[in-house]
């Protein structure tokens, strides 16, 4: 098999977050590699090093990612790869793409940034069945006007006809009432039609999303729990409402790279670091747990994702590391949507692809006395997407945001009852 000759080019797809530093948010500026395979920036490396970093667990020159190090301070080298990588994506990230225009973006260290969050197919055939229909209201309107202006010619029409009963008049008459008749014949096929192919696209988005009560009954791929173990949760969101909580999101915990509205019920990825006072409580990355400790009994929460390319949601334990990423500790679960087309499930760091499209509203459902945790999809169908176990308490709503996408945002939603 012939291979790749020299100077071919073969392209390979990164994004932003491949050559991130997880300290500063920003694209890798002489990035360093520690022993442990991690890299940051040489100047976040040591700024963190000599701010937060000393004495921690006994060591002054740990990773920020994993927290292995030396107990002496290792020798900064520049990475060249990375270097070389980093500088050619912020050119390409400068130069707009032949034979397009640059969009207008807020950030301009990505590329092609989309401007709103792509639709999934069921939602584009929902969409097309609503404007169908209102279609068919339109032509079902345009119809009886039609007929309502024959009721009153036909009348016009007998009294003519009382009138006289010459050949003259006839004749003028006839030609118009075969020029109506044959406009609603028209109308009436194109109701016709149009009520087909809303049939079709109804069919269509009940093939693709089925009915929720039947795609609750099937056993899950993507489930830690068999069958008999399920009964507990309830097969359709909309059943929790009497167990709905408003949750807000704890400013201890808030990354910098990260800030929240005035109600403390949306959370925003900010165009600059903000300069929150250190705390060992505030995550290192983009991520903020909320102030309620659940503990005890039932409750649920719906979070909007439709202003956010990459999220993840789901609980964590307040304890945990605040360098970690949520569903990579063993006291946190979340979903997770990175923005490839593909939605995902972490639980006790084992991660689990989900075969479902990027959910608009997630609906959470935490069961602690029965210590289970259930995602749904809510929207006109609310379909179950992920249930697994949970096994720390008391827990915290937890959420993390891609921190190099600004104005990207997370709302927890107020649950209609």
């Amino acid at each position: 098999m012939a291979g790749v000759g020299l100077g071919a080019a073969v392209p390979v797809w990164l994004c932003e977050e491949d050559l991130a530093c997880v300290i500063c948010q920003g694209l890798l500026d002489w990035p360093a590699t520690l022993p442990c395979g991690h890299s940051f920036c040489r100047e976040c490396l040591a700024s963190l090093w000599g701010a937060q970093f000393k004495g921690v667990a006994g060591r002054a020159w740990a990773c920020p990612t994993c927290r292995e190090g030396p107990e002496t301070q290792p020798a900064l080298r520049k990475n060249t790869l990375l270097q070389d990588l980093a500088d050619k994506f912020r050119r390409a990230a400068q130069e707009p793409e032949a034979g397009l225009e640059p969009a207008p973006s807020t950030s301009p260290r990505r590329i092609a940034q989309p401007v709103a969050v792509q639709k999934s197919t069921t939602q584009v055939a929902q969409e097309l069945t609503e404007l169908v229909q209102q279609l068919v209201d339109i032509v079902k309107n345009l119809q009886k006007q039609i007929l309502s202006s024959e009721s009153r010619r036909d009348n016009k029409l007998d009294i003519l006809g009382m009138v006289s009963f010459s050949g003259a008049e006839h004749s003028l008459i006839l030609p118009k009432l075969v020029t109506s008749n044959t406009s609603e014949e028209k109308i009436s096929d194109i109701l016709h039609d149009l009520e087909e192919i809303q049939e079709k696209l109804q069919g269509n988005v009940t093939c693709k999303d089925g009915p929720a009560e039947h795609i609750q009954e099937m056993p899950s791929s993507s489930s830690c729990l068999l069958p008999d173990q399920r009964c507990s949760v309830p097969r359709r969101a909309s059943q929790f409402a009497l167990w709905a909580i408003s949750p807000t999101f704890d400013l201890r915990s808030l990354s910098c790279s990260l800030e929240v509205s005035n109600n403390c019920r949306t959370v925003t990825v900010s165009r600059c670091l903000q300069s929150y006072s250190w705390s060992p409580e505030r995550f290192l990355i983009s991520q903020v747990l909320c102030s309620q400790a659940l503990s005890s009994g039932k409750k649920y929460w719906e979070v909007d994702t439709r202003y956010c390319n990459h999220w993840a949601v789901g609980v964590a334990s307040w304890g945990m590391s605040r360098h970690q990423m949520l569903g990579r500790t063993v006291d946190s679960w979340c979903i997770e949507w990175k923005g490839t087309g593909r939605l995902s499930a972490w639980a006790m760091m084992k991660k689990t692809d989900l075969d479902s499209d990027c959910p608009e509203v997630v609906g959470i459902w935490l069961d602690l006395e029965a210590r289970k945790l259930a995602f749904y999809s809510v929207g006109n169908q609310d379909r179950l997407l992920y249930e697994c176990e949970v096994s720390a308490s008391p827990l915290h709503p937890a959420f993390w945001l891609y921190g190099l996408s600004p104005g990207n945002s997370l709302e927890i939603k107020q649950v209609k009852t």
